[in-house]
């Protein structure tokens, strides 16, 4: 039995329990996927899973991205980041930044939020600092409409990567 046979065979709560984590704080993502089964394979479930974020209207949208942690915060101090989130910033090196560093993800975060009204996101694991700061200071220049589109689509591949690593460890 493959690990998508295994995906498929859930019931609705096993489902769900499963896989509402890979969209942060968000299981109504997979409880509406659910019922999009049988997938073929990973690829299937998260364009499934991403066409019930496209479905949900915007504020359920602005609801999913808020659900988001900023990034570069200082540990300790966001009690509510997931295991899952605090691995990816790890993994950029978020939780290592010099003082200057800290200074300058700060002072964007704080733009970002004042012109968007939601923290920034960006897949963290598919760039670096470098490249997160770039992506922060382009994304400022976006309209709110075009800001929230690429929200979504990043978190669309944290998902997608989220999933790939679940099914890989725990084959589910």
């Amino acid at each position: 039995m493959t690990a998508m046979d295994k995906v498929n065979a859930l019931g609705p709560e096993a489902f769900i329990d499963a896989f509402g984590t890979l969209y942060e704080h968000s299981p109504w993502v997979a409880e509406g996927a659910a019922s999009a089964r049988p997938f073929s394979d990973a690829e299937a479930m998260i364009a499934a899973m991403n066409d019930v974020v496209a479905q949900a209207g915007e504020a359920a949208q602005r609801a999913l991205v808020r659900a988001h942690p900023e990034l570069a915060r200082r540990v300790g101090v966001d009690p509510d980041l997931t295991q899952a989130s605090r691995e990816e910033q790890r993994s950029a090196g978020l939780d290592r930044l010099l003082p200057e560093e800290f200074a300058r993800f700060s002072a964007l975060n704080a733009a970002y939020r004042e012109k968007f009204d939601m923290p920034f996101v960006i897949c963290v694991r598919l760039t670096d600092k470098a490249g997160i700061l770039v992506a922060m200071e382009h994304r400022l220049t976006l309209s709110p409409v075009q800001e929230l589109h690429t929200a979504l689509e990043q978190i669309g591949h944290i998902a997608g990567l989220r999933l790939k690593d679940h099914l890989s460890t725990v084959g589910v």
